[in-house]
């Protein structure tokens, strides 16, 4: 029986955008995948927890991005860990999740795939999933770089799949909300909604 072709996005999405949607259904309709689960992260172990949206929050708002999507789905297997959750356990978890097993497709911006190497237990990271690396500007060399770090194997499990390019950030959609600029329609409005009610980014 044919494992089911499921896509991974995760992130911090403080907060989701438009960016994020359109990279996911991108790669979800390039690779023939079932569907896409975003998985927020709770507490990721290479940022200052202290100055992010709280875990639910960024969760409620990714629930809320994904919503009219069906073939998008959301999961609190993050932020719903006590501690810091590292991909390789994430991914662990998932596979457990479906049984007769299912072939995970992370999806990545290219510059996160070149940190690939120093993730925890990044040779372990191939064995449970495959790479799609989303290009973006300016970092061409980048998956290179890292198909020569894992050998063979990383140029059969970590795919470059270009996408469209959207100049989207949370760090820029952040500095708008706090100063007083609008950031509509490169959010979906129901975010902007949430962001506005509950006062979000505003120090």
């Amino acid at each position: 029986m044919k494992k089911r072709q499921i896509g991974i996005l995760g992130g911090t999405f403080d907060p989701i955008h438009v960016g994020h949607l359109v990279t996911a259904d991108f790669v979800m309709n390039s690779l023939a995948l079932e569907k896409v689960i975003f998985i927020p992260t709770g507490y990721p172990p290479h940022k200052d927890a202290a100055h992010m949206a709280t875990p639910h929050e960024r969760y409620i708002m990714t629930v809320l991005a994904t919503g009219d999507n069906p073939y998008f789905s959301v999961s609190d297997i993050e932020v719903a860990s006590a501690g810091v959750a590292y991909t390789i356990d994430t991914l662990r978890k998932l596979n457990g999740c479906y049984k007769g097993g299912a072939d995970f497709y992370f999806i990545v911006g290219t510059d996160a795939v070149a940190e690939i190497p120093n993730w925890e237990n990044a040779h372990g990271l191939l064995r449970y999933c495959r790479f799609v690396a989303a290009t973006r500007p300016g970092f061409a060399s980048a998956v290179e770089k890292v198909w020569e770090f894992f050998g063979d194997e990383g140029r059969e499990r970590i795919i470059q799949l270009d996408t469209p390019e959207l100049e989207i950030s949370s760090t820029d959609i952040r500095d708008r909300v706090r100063n007083g600029r609008s950031f509509k329609y490169i959010v979906p409005a129901s975010v902007e909604l949430y962001i506005k009610k509950e006062g979000l980014y505003l120090t």
